[in-house]
């Protein structure tokens, strides 16, 4: 049986329209002065850290934390500023009612998150959509910069939280680029693959997830989680 659902953010549980990659330019524009760059990367399924350092090395800017640190203070202003502004933000198909679905189930599986969003950028996303508070812990860009490891530190996280005896096979990995897919399987855990976001369903198909689904309400939770109603 399943016992904890971990989920990416963009594009798997909500659609910003596009507020962090405009957070991203409007932090490097105001706290450093670069105006251009951000718009040849490509930020789906990235963690943040490593989108900084890639702008960074574009500009020849010196990789150090004290950079790091001022664009993250920053950043997390203009997050939640233009979000604040952002008319054609939702949250993506069925993630309400699958919520819902899942916690009024006996036994039902924990939730959590597996993001490359730092934590405090992926609580001003999920609060701004009203879904922060159904998130019991996580996997962030805090924790390392590369995704498998975020993955490692969400399974760490829930051994903690939930008892040491968890085990990867009873975790799904919810996620809509091939990045997830790859971080999920990093780990051992099942994969449920979503193309709500970055990539096209065959995209996602070829990295053989356990799953693949056009969204998420096309997904049978009970089945899949071994739940009884």
């Amino acid at each position: 049986m399943v016992r904890l659902i971990l989920f990416d953010i963009d594009g798997t549980l909500v659609n910003t329209g596009h507020a962090g990659t405009r957070a991203f330019a409007r932090t490097f524009a105001t706290e450093f002065d670069l105006h251009h760059g951000s718009e040849r990367m490509k930020f789906a399924g990235r963690t943040d850290v490593s989108l900084v350092r890639e702008f960074f090395r574009i500009h020849g800017l010196d990789e150090s934390p004290v950079h790091f640190r001022q664009f993250f203070d920053r950043y997390v202003f203009w997050l939640d500023h233009i979000l604040a502004q952002t008319t054609n933000g939702h949250a993506c198909p069925g993630i309400y009612d699958l919520i819902r679905q899942l916690q009024s189930r006996q036994a039902a599986p924990a939730l959590g998150l597996l993001t490359g969003n730092i934590q405090l950028g992926a609580e001003i996303k999920l609060r701004h959509f009203d879904l922060w508070s159904h998130f019991e812990f996580g996997g962030f860009a805090d924790d390392h910069e590369d995704r498998n490891h975020i993955a490692m530190a969400a399974l760490q996280r829930g051994r903690r939280v939930m008892g040491a005896n968890l085990q990867p096979q009873e975790i799904i990995v919810v996620g809509d680029t091939p990045h997830d897919v790859r971080c999920g399987k990093f780990i051992g855990a099942k994969t449920l693959a979503v193309a709500t976001g970055g990539s096209s369903l065959e995209e996602l198909r070829a990295c053989a997830p356990d799953w693949a689904v056009a969204d998420l309400t096309r997904v049978d939770w009970g089945k899949i989680c071994g739940l009884q109603a």
